[in-house]
């Protein structure tokens, strides 16, 4: 009975529940960046990351005590004095955030709520997906990138410098404060910045079941999927159709979009139709002017998807490729396949067997599985 009177509650619930959904949502974004196949989960851990954010904002203000931002918002003199005192042995302990911990608490908030926005950016530009694709540009897009890497490399170092910080201060003032922040207790000793602090368990079981309905809408799709109609994580932009191009050019293999190769490409392969990779296609002449024109109006010069801008970006202007695997952008994307996965599929050109979206032309990252 003596050790529970000694203990006192330092972190809410809602507080430990936003720590450790943002510790599994910043850790999945991560594992999933370096892969197109997850994007669809990046995303989502991305949103979700956000909505953490906007919630802890709030809380910062309207929360507990020691949740509450103006009680460790401490000014730069007391962090040096905080790490002095550690060097001489006479660091004070504090039940909340230490003048350190709680500069890093602001730059874990601030790097991670940049990272978020850039990300967005990023998306809405380069994918032409989510809520801010109506309002960015490609070259927008493209220049947020670059941005969203360093703030993510960045936003990294401090998380280990916070980690640091915990195993340093656990170790000299003898507490646990990763078990604090998984039962929000901490012994009451003598630490300053004390605070009436309750639970606000509503509030936290709030926060965890409307993280689980987020899930579950956002991957309902993968439980409905079937192998006949499976699952497309982003619906791409529609992209123009035409009945003759499809016909002539789907008869024989899939009917690669013109998105995928620029005008002056399409315009050397009909008119080396009778040679077409020791094929004669032998198109009348009217049939082949409407083919010439869907082609050359919807082809990658529009750079109407991502996949049509990086291909023609990769084409040098005075090359006129018509093999769609002889562009730099496309061996750049296939590199890392091995030769078993090769052998699983017909050939390089069989973009069907990976790409759920082939036959629209649209490619989208989520959309590709390995078979």
């Amino acid at each position: 009975m003596t050790e529970q009177r000694d203990k006192v509650l330092v972190w809410d619930l809602p507080t430990r529940v936003f720590h450790w959904l943002l510790v599994i949502s910043v850790s999945a974004c991560w594992l999933t960046s370096d892969d197109d196949r997850y994007l669809y989960i990046h995303v989502f851990a991305g949103y979700a990351t956000f909505a953490l954010l906007l919630f802890r904002l709030g809380w910062g203000v309207f929360g507990t005590h020691h949740a509450r931002f103006r009680t460790f918002a401490y000014e730069w003199p007391s962090v040096t004095a905080y790490l002095k005192g550690l060097l001489n042995g006479q660091a004070a302990r504090h039940l909340g955030h230490n003048p350190v911990g709680s500069w890093a608490i602001f730059l874990i908030i601030t790097l991670t709520l940049l990272v978020t926005i850039f990300g967005m950016l990023l998306f809405g530009g380069e994918e032409g997906h989510g809520p801010l694709s109506r309002y960015v540009t490609w070259a927008m897009g493209d220049l947020a990138r670059p941005i969203h890497e360093f703030l993510a490399w960045a936003l990294l170092a401090v998380v280990g410098l916070h980690l640091g910080g915990v195993i340093v201060e656990s170790f000299w003032h003898k507490e646990n404060l990763t078990a604090a922040m998984l039962t929000g207790y901490k012994d009451g000793g003598d630490g300053v910045g004390e605070g009436h602090v309750t639970h606000r368990g509503i509030m936290g079981v709030v926060i965890l079941v409307a993280m689980l309905v987020f899930a579950g809408y956002f991957f309902r799709g993968y439980v409905t999927s079937t192998k006949d109609d499976p699952f497309l994580p982003f619906a791409g932009t529609q992209l123009a159709t035409n009945d003759v191009w499809r016909s002539e050019c789907g008869d024989c293999h899939l009917a690669y979009h013109p998105t995928l190769l620029p005008a002056r490409s399409w315009k050397r392969m009909l008119e080396e139709q009778h040679e077409h990779f020791d094929e004669d296609l032998d198109i009348d002449e009217d049939t082949l002017a409407k083919v010439k024109k869907f082609l050359v109006d919807n082809a990658a010069d529009n750079r109407s998807t991502e996949p049509a801008r990086k291909i023609f970006d990769s084409i040098p202007p005075h090359e006129s490729p018509i093999r769609i695997t002889e562009t730099r952008y496309w061996k750049h994307k296939h590199d890392e396949i091995s030769a078993a996965d090769w052998k699983k599929v017909h050939g390089h050109g069989d973009c069907a067997a990976c790409h759920a979206d082939a036959k629209e032309g649209t490619f989208e990252d989520a959309e590709m599985h390995l078979p």
